[in-house]
């Protein structure tokens, strides 16, 4: 798995839509930091580029590797290795390729405008780690969305649904819902609902980190409450490592079952 892996990562490396995701994190960070003064701004308005722009070319880049590697998977899947270690090295080569380039492309002007001597330092970190969690796990869910149907179309259809979904639809869904049953108290089904999303979970740790909560009102009082603590964060933490596993897991199950 960890040769597959390499492989994977070192050939993403070298593909030019890499240095073009690299490139365009790099060329956003330079034009924020020359628009804006302010670091905290600029983290800001990277939480809204990054938690909608990530999941989606995590989920198009993980869609788009596994059907254009289908004729190197199937000579790898000639020779004596397991699938699992196949489909699990991949998986994590094009997630650490997109998280890597992520990273040091957003890392690089800001480090240069003198990050480690603001006190946003630790605002930024948060949203690289939320941005490299979310690489993990929506790349995770493409590669699952991808073994699941043979057919090009329907691949890129459901992987595209999935972030419409989580992106806009969940959102609007969990806002009519708290509209209807404003009458009942709602404050677990919040909190819940928020850790069932892996894009609002990043959203809320990030604005809580930023200290502008108030925007989201009463929400934003609840959500302080919960997981602006220890335990919160905790919780947080521990289930956005579920959103990895757990994907990851059914990887593993799917290429095992599969009949390639």
């Amino acid at each position: 798995m960890i040769k597959i892996l390499k492989y994977s990562f070192y050939d993403l490396i070298r593909s030019r839509w890499t240095y073009v995701y690299f490139a365009f994190y790099l060329l956003l960070g330079i034009v924020l930091l020359f628009l804006n003064n302010d670091l905290s701004k600029a983290v800001i308005t990277l939480m809204n580029v990054i938690i909608i722009l990530v999941p989606l070319i995590s989920t198009v880049f993980g869609v788009m590797y596994y059907y254009n590697s289908r004729e190197f998977t199937e000579l790898l899947l000639a020779q004596p290795v397991k699938r699992s270690s196949i489909f699990i090295g991949q998986y994590l080569g094009v997630a650490l390729s997109l998280s890597i380039s992520l990273v040091v492309g957003l890392g690089l002007p800001f480090i240069f405008y003198g990050i480690f001597k603001s006190v946003a330092i630790w605002d930024f970190v948060l949203l690289l780690v939320t941005g490299t969690f979310l690489s993990l796990i929506f790349t995770a869910l493409s590669f699952n969305i991808a073994l699941a149907n043979e057919n090009r179309i329907k691949g890129f259809g459901y992987a595209i649904l999935l972030w419409l979904f989580m992106a806009v639809i969940y959102d609007g869904l969990f806002l009519i819902s708290l509209l209807i049953f404003e009458e009942y108290p709602l404050d677990t089904f919040s909190i819940a609902a928020t850790l069932f999303n892996p894009i609002d979970l990043s959203r809320v740790l990030i604005l809580l980190k930023l200290d502008i909560s108030a925007l989201l009102g009463y929400t934003g009082a609840l959500f302080q409450k919960f997981f602006g603590t220890y335990f919160g964060m905790l919780i947080s933490s521990a289930v956005l490592v579920l959103w990895v596993i757990v994907p990851s897991f059914f990887i593993y199950r799917r290429s095992r079952r599969k009949d390639f």
